[in-house]
Parts: structure tokens; C-alpha cells; sequence
């Protein structure tokens, strides 16, 4: 008998008297009948109907929460309201026990500090089953996207001896004995004797990399985790994240947001389109955490709503000028409602900010472009009054900025130029600025932090819970 997915059952129009197998995990097994069985293809159980007199009784006290089991049975029509079919088993053979008393995801609510705790099963919950089901579908649509447009997948190096974000943050990769190390004459660890030859670290970003590629294919993305060594313990940030980064040659600013824009409809429009039952999972969930909540505190837009404001809604294409204006001379700061006044031309907006123009001010997602200089990366293409570069932030309800971008800058003398600015050795950078020697143009591209995105899409505020084993400072459990 050929082995079915509970997904594939309820997905089916002609299954009543079909004979099926079927292999899972118990969730809960009550007046030794009725189990609900979950293969984690879906979001839904099974309820499987044994005939506990016919049953042997070890098998009986082995189905508990926890365990694997397979049953072969028939299909029939369900007798209660929840379901529109149950499984009548005829065989129930128990794969792995599970000790009740020790099983940690027991059926009752658990809090997700306690999940992160036993990250090993947790995607056992509905909660976690539905985040990860919807991670990998926005992964595969995210692959989809690009193939259909015309891109290439590049596997940009982990080990890397550049830093693109200039941050200085890395997780250094070496093979020298940490007790002894070997010192040059300034006294220095001499990493020359290291495995390759100089100081490296694990990559915060692919981005430089891939747009060596875009120089002489077009169209190029990476995909793939990057690292960073920030001592934070905030809801926001990981040690080791996953980012999609396009690099596109022969396109500006302009192309560049709306490549931005025309993604990120994409892939949120696809997971509407293909997990609309964990989706509703989860919006119910949100609900009802809401609902605890002062009525001030509460979200405008339920989980979907949200999603389809994003997809339905024109982006907003706005200055940094413009918007500085905007957030000048409104109330909230003006009657000094928010934490980071905005005063001077050059801040750095923050989330507060953010919202305000997405939520408030707009009412729809917002790009923001031509940001100062001084705030942004080096590899920025720098615009005709030398104040600002060609940079681009996309902005979302409920989480501010979800992707940033920019032209590089593609003219040699004043890449050279901000690089000596920021304190890069040139060096180092030698292949990059090749770049600019042997068929320079004009090339873009944006980054999209992965973990992120599935938080807005999943509406669940930590990032620790949308990666299936999070990494941040004091934790590398699992």
C-alpha cells in the first residue's frame, strides 16, 4: 500500500473508501480512539479512528503524544464537524516511542521562550510548523522570481577577507593554535602563517562578489547565510541570517526600486496564494495576543490585510529631502512624541520614523532615495551635489525598513576616493576596483535580510523564531 500525505488527503475530492498509509507524529490520542496525527505537510491533523478492542494493548500504550506511528486504514466520511474525513484504521504499527512524561511539546500552550529552549521539536506546534512551511515557500518563490526574470544563481564565498558593510563586526576563521599563536616583529599575531595566508572572517554580505559576476552576466543573485559578530540581544538581530542579494548591470536607481517593488509583490503574493491556511493560523493567533493589548498598542491591519496592502498598494518613491520635510514638521515631532527628534538635514531615520511615513503619513509601502552620504556605504554612487548618493530604502507597515539598495558607483576615481575615506586599504579591495578598470557601467542592486522578511510575512515579532535554530550571543545550542 502506497504511503499518502495527510495534505494530499484533504486536498483530494475523491477519497471516501480509499485505502491509505499513512506515517506521523502523534498530537493527541484520547479516549483510547481517536488520534490526531500530524505529518507536518500541512497544518491540519488527521483524526484516525483505532478499534482499541481489537487492538494489542502494548500498542495501545504506546500511542502517546510524541510518538511515530504508521496506520493503514479507509477513508470514510467524518462524523464530526471539524473534519470531512477521518481515517478508520485497520493496522496501527508504533515506529518511535515517546515517554509522556518527558515529551517537553505537550497539547497546551507553551511560551516561545520555552520553544527556543527545545528548538529541536518545537516545529512540532502549529505555530512553528506554519512559520517554516511558510519560510520555505517564500524561499522557493524567491528562486522562482529570479529565474523568471532572467537571473543567474551565484554561490558567493562564506570565508571572505573583505568587509562590505565596513562595520568591522566578523567572526574571524583561522586555523592557528588560539594558546600560541604565532608573532611577527610588531608583536602582532602573524597571520601570514595562517591557513590562507591573511586575516579572514565569515562574510557579513555577498554583495561585492556578486556584482563581479553582474559585470559579465547581467543578471546575478546570491542567497545564502552571512554573518554578523554584534553583541546584541535584541528581538532583531541573529549572529547568522540568510540575505538575498540581486546585482543587475546596465540598470540605475530608478530600475533598481522598481525591481525591489515588483519582488517583493512576487513572493508575498505567492505564499497568499499557497499558505493561506497557515496564514490564517497565525492571524488568528495575532488576534488573539492582540486582544491583551491596550486598545492604542493594537495593529491597524490583521496579518493578511497586511500582506495585501503591500501587493495591492503603488509604492510610494520619495527624496530623503522630502521625506526629512515631512518628518520635520509633523506633530508627532513636533509636540516631541517621538524618541529620536528630527531636527538636522543628515539624520538617520529610525524605525519610528519609518512608520510614521509608511503607516501615517502615506498609507502604503515607501522608498526613500538619495540618502546623505555620510550615512551610507562606500560603494554608494555619489550624486551631483556631493551630499547624497544613490542609495534606496524600502519601507514596510509594522517593521520599517525591510530592503536597502543602491547604484554603485561605478567611476574609479571616486571609489578610490571614499574607500581612502572610510579607512579601507585599497589593497585589499584590489579585485573590486578592477571592476572599474576593464569595462566599467552603470550596475545596481539591493539586499534583502531573509529572516526579516519572514517575520513581516508570519507577523512574529522575534527573529529568533523564523529561523529554525537561532544563533545569537551565548547561544549555538543546537
Amino acid at each position: 500500500m502506497n504511503e499518502v500525505s495527510i495534505s494530499d488527503i484533504l486536498n483530494s475530492n475523491k477519497i471516501v473508501d480509499k485505502k491509505v498509509s499513512i506515517s506521523g507524529w502523534v498530537r493527541t490520542f484520547r479516549a483510547n480512539r481517536f488520534i490526531a496525527l500530524n505529518d507536518g505537510s500541512c497544518l491540519s491533523n488527521l483524526q484516525c479512528v483505532i478499534d482499541y478492542e481489537n487492538t494489542d494493548d502494548k500498542v495501545l500504550k504506546a500511542i502517546s503524544t510524541g510518538a511515530a506511528i504508521n496506520v493503514n486504514g479507509t477513508l470514510v466520511s467524518s462524523q464530526g464537524s471539524k473534519q470531512n474525513v477521518e481515517l478508520r484504521v485497520d493496522k496501527c504499527k508504533i515506529l518511535g516511542e515517546s515517554d509522556p512524561e518527558l515529551y517537553p511539546i505537550q497539547p497546551k500552550k507553551h511560551s516561545f521562550e520555552f520553544l527556543r529552549e527545545n528548538a529541536h521539536l518545537r516545529s512540532r506546534t502549529n505555530t512553528f510548523s506554519s512559520i517554516m512551511r511558510i519560510r520555505s515557500n517564500l524561499s522557493f518563490a524567491i528562486h522562482e522570481f529570479f529565474k523568471n526574470n532572467g537571473f543567474y544563481y551565484v554561490h558567493t564565498p562564506i570565508i571572505t577577507a573583505s568587509d562590505a558593510e565596513g562595520a568591522g563586526e566578523q567572526f574571524r576563521v583561522s586555523t592557528l593554535d588560539i594558546k600560541n599563536p604565532p608573532i611577527d616583529e610588531n608583536g602582532r599575531v602573524d597571520y601570514k602563517k595562517d591557513f590562507f595566508g591573511k586575516e579572514t572572517n565569515l562574510t557579513v554580505s555577498g554583495q561585492l562578489e556578486a556584482e563581479a559576476y553582474a559585470m559579465s552576466m547581467g543578471k546575478v543573485y546570491t542567497f545564502g547565510p552571512t554573518f554578523r559578530a554584534e553583541n546584541s540581544n535584541t528581538s532583531r538581530h541573529l549572529s547568522e541570517f540568510w540575505m538575498i542579494e540581486p546585482e543587475v548591470a546596465f540598470m540605475d536607481i530608478q530600475g533598481n526600486m522598481k525591481l525591489a517593488e515588483d519582488f517583493l509583490k512576487y513572493i508575498l503574493s505567492y505564499i497568499v496564494d499557497n499558505n493561506i491556511d497557515d496564514l490564517k493560523f497565525l492571524e488568528n493567533r495575532l488576534i488573539n495576543e492582540e486582544k491583551q493589548k491596550p486598545q492604542n498598542e493594537r495593529s491597524e491591519l490583521s496579518l493578511i490585510k497586511k500582506l495585501k496592502f503591500v501587493i495591492d498598494n503603488d509604492f510610494k518613491i520619495i527624496t530623503y529631502s522630502e521625506a526629512f520635510e515631512i518628518l520635520k514638521n509633523c506633530k508627532p515631532n513636533k509636540k516631541k512624541k517621538f524618541r529620536f527628534l528630527i531636527n538636522e538635514w543628515g539624520a538617520d531615520f529610525q524605525s519610528e520614523h519609518e512608520r510614521f511615513l509608511v503607516e501615517k503619513e502615506f498609507k502604503c509601502p515607501v522608498i526613500i532615495y538619495n540618502y546623505p552620504a555620510k550615512i551610507k556605504s562606500f560603494y554608494m554612487r555619489l550624486n551631483e551635489d556631493e551630499k547624497t548618493v544613490r542609495a534606496m530604502d524600502i519601507l514596510f507597515p509594522g517593521i520599517g525598513e525591510i530592503v536597502g539598495g543602491s547604484q554603485r558607483e561605478e567611476r574609479l576615481d571616486i571609489l578610490l576616493k571614499k574607500i581612502k575615506e572610510v579607512g579601507i586599504d585599497e589593497k585589499e579591495l584590489w579585485w573590486y576596483t578592477d571592476l572599474r578598470k576593464f569595462g566599467t557601467a552603470v550596475h545596481s542592486g539591493f539586499g534583502l535580510g531573509f529572516e526579516r522578511l519572514v517575520m513581516f510575512a508570519t507577523g512574529i515579532s522575534n527573529i529568533r523564531d523564523v529561523i529554525p535554530f537561532p544563533r545569537t550571543p551565548q547561544n549555538a545550542e543546537f
